[in-house]
C-alpha cells in the first residue's frame, strides 16, 4: 500500500508539474554530486589536486547503480579496500573489514546518510552497530570516503574510515520490480514534485523480501520510505528529509563447522531455526547551506528512534544444557543531535588560506538488555541498563597553499563524552567523563606531471561501551562497577602518492602506520564486543582506474596488512579476524549502444582465528556480474548473477568454545562457520519517465 500511495501520487504530480530535467537518469538538482555530468564510464572522481590525503576519495553515483551487490550494504565496497561480509540474517547489520581491521558490525568506520551517524554508541550486539538496511540505493548521490585520523570534522568511529552517502534532492519518475532464484522480490518507486523557485518535493519507497539459501529461510521483510523537501542546493539551500523503516528476518547465524560434518546439519542449516531479529527506525533531518562572500556555513540537525532486538545461540548447550543458550539482546533508543560549521576564504599576498571551525553534539538515550530465551521466549533477564550518553566536539583546521606546488592542512579536534548507566536489575548507577585532544595535518606536494606526494598524521578515536560490568578486585576479593575506558585512543600516520600521468589512468599508493590503545575483540559467549589488548597495523594500499575508452572502465584496489598486538601477553601477539590481504578487481561498461554491465572479483585473505595463529581461515574469493539492455528510453532489463563460480568458501569463520548435545560440559573449542552464498541470479526491470 505504501508503495502504491508513493507511485500514485509521483505520477500525478510529475504529469501535472513536470518532473525535473535529468542528464543519464540522474536527478539535475542543484548539487555537485560525484555521479551528476559523467557521461563516461568512472566508478571515482579524479581529485588530483583536491585531496587532503592519498587514501582520499568520492564515488560517482554511476558506480553505485552498476555494482553487482548481493545486500545493500555491499554498496560500501565501493570505497577501496573495504570488504563487505555476513555471519548472520539479512536483517542484522554487516561485517566490514578495512586495512587490516574486523571492525565488526561498524566500529571504527564512521558511517553518515545524508549527513545522520548511523554507527551506534553503547550498542547491545556491539559498539558502533552500523545496520544500512534502511538505504535505499537509487537515492545515493555519491559516497565521499576518507581513511586514517586525518580530518578535524571527522570524530568517533572514524579513526579508521569514514564514509558519508549523500542523497539527492530529486529523481525522475521511477519504478523497479527485481525477483530472484532464492526467493526475493523487491519493488521500488520515486518520483519528484517541482514546487518551482528550486524547491522540490521527492518522495521514495521500497518492499522487499528475500529468503535466501538456507534450509531455513531469512523470510526477511522490510520496508522502506523516504519524503524529502529541499530548496536551492548543498552550498545555499535547505533540505527537510524524513525515512522509515521496519524489517523482521530468520537468521542462519555461524554454526559449528563439526555439525556439519557430523551430518547434524547440511551446510546451508542451523541448530536453532528460532534464532532471527526485528528492526526499526525512524528519522527527521535538517541540513542548511549558505555562502556570501568569502565565507561558507553548514549546519544540520536529526532526530533518530532506532529498536533492535536479536536472537542469537552461538554456543547452543554450553550454558544452560536444557534450554539451550539463546539469548535476545534488545537496544531501544532515541538519539540526536547535530552540526554546524563555518569556513572562512582568505589570503596574505599569494598565500591562499581556507579556515574553518566547527561544533558536533550527539545525545543518546539508551535502554539495552540482555534476556535468556529458548526458542524467542523468554526464561530470564540477565543484564539491563539505562544510559545516557553525550557527546561534544569542537575542531578548528587551516588549509593553505603555499605555493603552486605545496599546501598544508593543520587541525585541532577537543573531544568530550560524559556517560550514565543505571543498571536496572541492580538498581546500582555510575557516571564518567573523558576528553581527548587530537592534532592532526596533512602535507600535499604537486602535482608535478599529473603527479602528487602525501604525507599525513593524526590522532583519533572509538568510544568504547559506556555500560560498567562488574569486576573483581585482586587485592580485597570484592566485587566492583567497572567499565573499560570511555574513548580508545587511537595514531595513525601515512604517506603516498596519486597519479593522472598516463593517459586514462588514476592510480594512488599508501603506505600506513595505526597504532590503537585498545582492540575490540569479538565474545561470542555475549554476542558483542569487548575492548582489548593494544594493537599496531602496517600495510600498503594499490588502486586504481583505467579507462581505455569512454564505455569501459578497469578497476582493480590490493590492500596488505601485518596486524599484531602490541603487548606481551604469553597468548600470542597476532589480531584475531583481522585479513592480511583484501583486494578486488573488476569491469564496468557503459553507454555500449543499449548496453551495460559489470563484473567484480572479491578477495579477502587468510587470517588468524586465535592470538598464537594456530587456527587459521583461508578467507574468501567471489565472482559477481551483471548484465543489462536499455530496451527503450525509458525502460531496461538487468541480469545479476552472484557467486558465479558458485564458490564454496566461508563468508565468515571464528573460533571459540560451544556445545552440542552429548559433548563435554565444558564444551568444544572449534571453528564457527557462515558460509557464502551459493550462485543465485536477480532480474530487474525499471521504467525512468
Amino acid at each position: 500500500m505504501l508503495l502504491a500511495a508513493v507511485a500514485i501520487t509521483a505520477f500525478a504530480t510529475a504529469s501535472a508539474y513536470g518532473a525535473p530535467a535529468a542528464r543519464d537518469g540522474r536527478a539535475d538538482d542543484g548539487h555537485v554530486h560525484s555521479g551528476d555530468a559523467i557521461i563516461v564510464t568512472a566508478s571515482t572522481l579524479d581529485l588530483l589536486g583536491l585531496a587532503d590525503t592519498s587514501s582520499q576519495g568520492a564515488v560517482t553515483r554511476q558506480e553505485i547503480q552498476m555494482r553487482p551487490v548481493y545486500r545493500v550494504g555491499q554498496l560500501l565496497e565501493t570505497v577501496p579496500g573495504l570488504a563487505v561480509t555476513a555471519h548472520s540474517g539479512e536483517g542484522k547489520a554487516n561485517q566490514y573489514l578495512l586495512r587490516g581491521f574486523n571492525l565488526d558490525h561498524g566500529t571504527d568506520l564512521a558511517t553518515y546518510i545524508d549527513g545522520m551517524p548511523v554507527n551506534m554508541r553503547t550498542h547491545a550486539h556491539g559498539q558502533g552497530y552500523t545496520d544500512l538496511n534502511f538505504m535505499i540505493p537509487e537515492l545515493a548521490s555519491g559516497i565521499r570516503f576518507s581513511k586514517g585520523p586525518y580530518f578535524a570534522a571527522e570524530g568517533d568511529f572514524a579513526a579508521v574510515g569514514a564514509t558519508h552517502i549523500d542523497y539527492a534532492n530529486a529523481l525522475p519518475l521511477q519504478f523497479s520490480a527485481s525477483v530472484g532464484t532464492v526467493d526475493d522480490e523487491r519493488l521500488f518507486g520515486a518520483g519528484t514534485i517541482d514546487l518551482g523557485d528550486g524547491r522540490n518535493l521527492l518522495a521514495a519507497a521500497e518492499l522487499v523480501h528475500t529468503d535466501g539459501p538456507w534450509d531455513h529461510g531469512d523470510n526477511f521483510r522490510k520496508r522502506n520510505a523516504v519524503l524529502r523537501y529541499s530548496q536551492g542546493d548543498a552550498a545555499n539551500g535547505l533540505s527537510i528529509t524524513g525515512m522509515y523503516y521496519h524489517g523482521r528476518w530468520n537468521a542462519t547465524n555461524d554454526q559449528p563447522r563439526r555439525a556439519v560434518e557430523q551430518g547434524l546439519i547440511g551446510r546451508l542449516g542451523t541448530l536453532d531455526p528460532s534464532d532471527g531479529g526485528k528492526s526499526g527506525r525512524a528519522s527527521i533531518s535538517v541540513m542548511f547551506g549558505h555562502q556570501w562572500d568569502d565565507w561558507t556555513l553548514q549546519a544540520n540537525a536529526y532526530f533518530i528512534h532506532q529498536t533492535l532486538t536479536l536472537w542469537n545461540n552461538f554456543t547452543h548447550y554450553l550454558d544452560d544444557p536444557v534450554n539451550g543458550d539463546q539469548h535476545a539482546q534488545d537496544d531501544r533508543r532515541n538519539f540526536y543531535g547535530g552540526a554546524a560549521s563555518l569556513a572562512r576564504d582568505w589570503s596574505v599576498g599569494s598565500v591562499e588560506n581556507e579556515t574553518s571551525v566547527g561544533v558536533q553534539a550527539r545525545r543518546d538515550d539508551i535502554t539495552v538488555d540482555l534476556k535468556h530465551t529458548r526458542m524467542r521466549s523468554v526464561l530470564s533477564t540477565d543484564v539491563a541498563d539505562r544510559v545516557n550518553e553525550t557527546s561534544v566536539g569542537a575542531y578548528v583546521q587551516n588549509r593553505t597553499n603555499w605555493t603552486p606546488w605545496l599546501r598544508s592542512i593543520v587541525g585541532l579536534r577537543e573531544d568530550y563524552f560524559h556517560v550514565r548507566d543505571r543498571n536496572i536489575a541492580g538498581g546500582t548507577s555510575g557516571s564518567e567523563g573523558k576528553s581527548l585532544f587530537q592534532p592532526k595535518g596533512s602535507l600535499i606536494f604537486g602535482p608535478w606531471a599529473k603527479t602528487e606526494f602525501y604525507l599525513s598524521a593524526g590522532r583519533g578515536f572509538h568510544s568504547n561501551d559506556g555500560r560498567a560490568g562488574t569486576a573483581v578486585d585482586v587485592q580485597t576479593g570484592n566485587a566492583e562497577r567497572a567499565r573499560p575506558a570511555l574513548i580508545a585512543r587511537a595514531s595513525m600516520m601515512e604517506m603516498g602518492i596519486r597519479t593522472s600521468a598516463i593517459p586514462h589512468l588514476q592510480a594512488a599508493v599508501t603506505l600506513f602506520q595505526a597504532d590503537f590503545a585498545s582492540e575490540l575483540t569479538y565474545d561470542a559467549d555475549a554476542g558483542q564486543t569487548d575492548a582489548g589488548r593494544p594493537s599496531r597495523r602496517r600495510g600498503v594500499e594499490i588502486t586504481a582506474q583505467y579507462r581505455p575508452a569512454y564505455w569501459l572502465e578497469i578497476n582493480t584496489n590490493l590492500a596488505f596488512s601485518h596486524a599484531r598486538y602490541r603487548d606481551d601477553d604469553p597468548a600470542g601477539r597476532h589480531v584475531e579476524d583481522a585479513p592480511s590481504f583484501i583486494g578486488s578487481a573488476g569491469l564496468l561498461i557503459d553507454h555500449l549502444g543499449g548496453w551495460f554491465g559489470a563484473v567484480e572479483y572479491r578477495n579477502l585473505g587468510a587470517h588468524a582465528l586465535v592470538e598464537d595463529n594456530s587456527v587459521r581461515s583461508p578467507g574468501y574469493q567471489e565472482i559477481n556480474a551483471n548484465i543489462g539492455y536499455k530496451l527503450t528510453s525509458w525502460l531496461k532489463l538487468r541480469l545479476d548473477v552472484y557467486n558465479i563460480t558458485n564458490s564454496h568458501d566461508d563468508a565468515a569463520d571464528y573460533y571459540y568454545t560451544s556445545r552440542l548435545p552429548g559433548e563435554p560440559a565444558e564444551g568444544i573449542e572449534s571453528i564457527q562457520s557462515h558460509p557464502l552464498e551459493p550462485r543465485s541470479a536477480r532480474l530487474t526491470l525499471s521504467a525512468t519517465f
